[in-house]
């Protein structure tokens, strides 16, 4: 069954914590653990201090993020790229108080006044990509989130070039390759593993990487 967004969404809700990658000044990736984050039907909200290279990197970057949330129990990993933004100063004090009253243990982190460092982000755009390894074959969804775009990955055949050999399929680890109607080979997407194999291997020069 096709994924949705708030399904998606549900799944996060139900973890505990998730790796936030930003890129900072220089080029280089910074990854952060973070476990406080509120959920909505149509948002994604966290907290940080403004003094923080994180939200530094987030400022600089014009907002750039990568969300990543896997659960160990259902083999589930799901990915968010987007943008976050700053949440409008007038609102701000309304989030920062949502965000600690369900995440308790920030009040020590910042007690009292001391959270009004802090600063509340909020993404309403991006694109999930959900994909569960442990199924055979392999299982994976893009889904634009918000205004957010689904971009392209994998491979796929030219069936211009697609001499009808059969490589391509024998070399599929996930066997997700097969005859199309239209009599040239075709890649299953949806069950793609995207590790390239085909691509490596086709002597026509048939696979296209997206």
């Amino acid at each position: 069954m096709a994924k949705t967004v708030q399904d998606l969404l549900d799944m996060m809700e139900e973890l505990d914590t998730y790796s936030f990658a930003t890129v900072d000044a220089l080029g280089f990736p910074h990854v952060r653990v973070i476990s406080a984050l509120h959920f909505e039907p149509d948002a994604i909200y966290f907290y940080t201090a403004r003094g923080k290279n994180f939200a530094r990197e987030l400022d600089e970057s014009g907002g750039r993020l990568e969300i990543l949330a896997y659960s160990e129990q259902r083999n589930d990993t799901i990915r968010l790229s987007c943008k976050a933004e700053r949440v409008p100063e007038d609102q701000q004090r309304h989030w920062i108080d949502v965000q600690f009253s369900e995440q308790s243990y920030l009040y020590n982190v910042y007690p009292g006044e001391t959270n009004e460092i802090g600063v509340m982000y909020v993404v309403r755009d991006g694109e999930f990509e959900w994909f569960n390894l442990a199924s055979k074959p392999i299982t994976r969804e893009c889904i634009p989130f918000g205004a957010g775009i689904v971009h392209e990955k994998g491979f796929r055949v030219d069936a211009s070039l697609c001499v009808c050999c059969g490589t391509c399929e024998d070399v599929c680890p996930q066997h997700v390759v097969h005859m199309g109607s239209a009599g040239t080979f075709v890649i299953d997407e949806g069950h793609c593993l995207h590790c390239g194999n085909c691509f490596e291997h086709c002597p026509a020069g048939a696979i296209e990487r997206l």
